[in-house]
């Protein structure tokens, strides 16, 4: 019986009978840095509803600017091309800088990209200012990663990321509504200002809770690396707007995606011939590194574009309004969050390469299901696939966004999730031109009602293009299973 009742009935620690110190309780790393989890969250929270918010108000943003709701994916692509080439520095940046100054200067360059969208009066000042969003951005998730994985324990890791993700995809469920709403009622402006204040408190948050991992000496900047893997991403991308574009360019086509792989091929020799190369490949040695940025680049590359084409369905095909339009967004994003309380579970009982080969399979199937959908189709029904979707989505991303780590030496983790955001980004871009791509292609005319059947053929060819991806995921160790089997608590 303890000596001490009433410290057992606080839940204080009981000295011991020796009259000694009592031994300090253990702090979980995910206790420890409880502050920085909430402040990668917090910037995770914004770029997710930058991206969200967006979407849902493409048509209005579109009339606004004079051009058509398809001719708006200039001002996505260009934001995610942005993200994609500058990513790969961020590992010098904070080996150079450390993470606390770069961290700091991405929220505030972000911030200040908002600022410049929601004033923009044109298209092309629309665009640059999502550049200059999309160079803030580029640091924010990796690096958050990044100091995530130096400081939360392998045990506490899959269940601070879901926490990370679980905040983002709470600005998921409001980018839509806020989307519609200010869309409909005030100005589609609004959408971007509205990062301004979380970018304030994020700064704030960054001075109390982010440590300054640096190197004493960072070694150089492999800037020739740099420029070609830019080089190569930008022309594959500019190959898909230009596609994405019609018009028949097609020798214009070719010649950016001939660029594309010789600045690759380039690349690829540079990386091998230097010694703190931008991207360091010799990483892809390992499965689970390639398997997880491959299944990423073909999931995304089916997926990205989903919910811009089923805005467009329901705004321009359907006559919805916004801010119901927006409304149906959100049942995807309550579904993500809910599937991310039980991955970790999932992840330790089934392992990664079981589960995300069924999954794909079933996120393929729920894609190509909104085929069904047309103008009469109850909002009930709709709301549903679409919670389901997000369910299994959300399953897919965590699961996809841990997998990269499963198998690395924490000194390799900064390489990781550069190369693991850049793929992310890369693949976004990818799916969103080639969804725009293919629903300009089988659009019949410019009349609302032909929004419908282009739609329904969008969908059904994302789904195989999605499905391609659990051949991937089948290329895993059979029992690859998060690294630490407490992991779930």
């Amino acid at each position: 019986m303890p000596e001490n009742p009433a410290a057992t009935e606080a839940n204080l620690p009981v000295p011991p009978a020796d009259g000694s110190a009592p031994a300090p309780t253990p702090v979980s790393s995910r206790e420890r840095y409880r502050g920085l989890i909430w402040l990668v969250a917090a910037a995770f929270f914004m770029q997710a509803l930058d991206s969200t918010i967006v979407n849902t108000a493409v048509p209005a943003m579109a009339e606004a600017l004079h051009v058509t709701p398809l001719g708006m994916r200039t001002a996505l692509t260009s934001y995610v091309l942005t993200l994609a080439i500058f990513i790969p520095a961020s590992p010098w940046l904070c080996d150079r800088f450390g993470t606390l100054r770069i961290f700091g200067a991405a929220i505030a360059t972000f911030t200040i990209g908002s600022l410049l969208c929601g004033i923009a009066q044109t298209l092309p000042q629309l665009v640059a200012a999502r550049v200059l969003q999309g160079l803030g951005g580029a640091a924010l998730m990796p690096v958050g990663r990044y100091v995530l994985v130096r400081s939360i324990d392998k045990r506490d890791f899959v269940r601070a990321m879901s926490t990370v993700a679980t905040v983002g995809l709470l600005g998921s469920v409001l980018g839509p509504l806020l989307g519609g709403a200010l869309a409909q009622y005030t100005s589609w402006r609004l959408i971007f200002l509205i990062n301004v204040p979380v970018g304030v408190v994020g700064m704030w948050m960054n001075r109390q809770s982010m440590p300054d991992y640096r190197l004493d000496k960072a070694h150089p900047f492999d800037i020739i690396g740099f420029l070609l893997f830019a080089a190569s991403s930008a022309m594959l991308l500019t190959a898909s707007e230009v596609a994405s574009g019609g018009g028949g360019k097609w020798v214009w086509i070719a010649i950016y995606g001939a660029l594309a792989v010789v600045f690759g091929a380039v690349y690829v020799w540079h990386s091998r011939h230097t010694d703190h190369p931008v991207a360091d490949l010799s990483l892809l040695r390992i499965r689970s590194v390639w398997v997880s940025l491959a299944g990423n680049l073909f999931t995304r590359l089916g997926v990205s574009g989903m919910f811009l084409l089923l805005v467009l369905f329901l705004q321009v095909g359907c006559g919805w309004s916004p801010l119901m339009a927006g409304m149906m967004m959100v049942p995807q994003a309550l579904g993500s969050i809910t599937a991310k309380w039980g991955i970790n579970r999932l992840l330790n009982l089934f392992g990664y390469r079981r589960l995300l080969f069924t999954n794909t399979l079933i996120v393929a199937v729920l894609l190509a299901s909104f085929a069904l959908l047309g103008k009469g189709s109850p909002m009930w029904l709709i709301a549903l696939m679409v919670y389901v979707y997000g369910w299994f989505m959300g399953m897919q991303y965590t699961a996809m966004n841990t997998l990269i780590y499963n198998d690395l030496d924490v000194s390799y983790a900064s390489q990781a999730s550069s190369m693991a955001s850049t793929a992310q980004y890369l693949s976004m871009s990818f799916g969103i031109a080639l969804a725009s791509l293919l629903m300009e292609a089988l659009l019949q005319g410019h009349a609302h009602e032909d929004y419908i059947p282009a739609f329904r053929w969008t969908v059904l060819l994302l789904g195989v293009v999605t499905a391609t991806a659990s051949w991937v995921f089948s290329r895993l160790d059979a029992d690859a299973s998060p690294r630490s089997k407490t992991a779930s608590g």
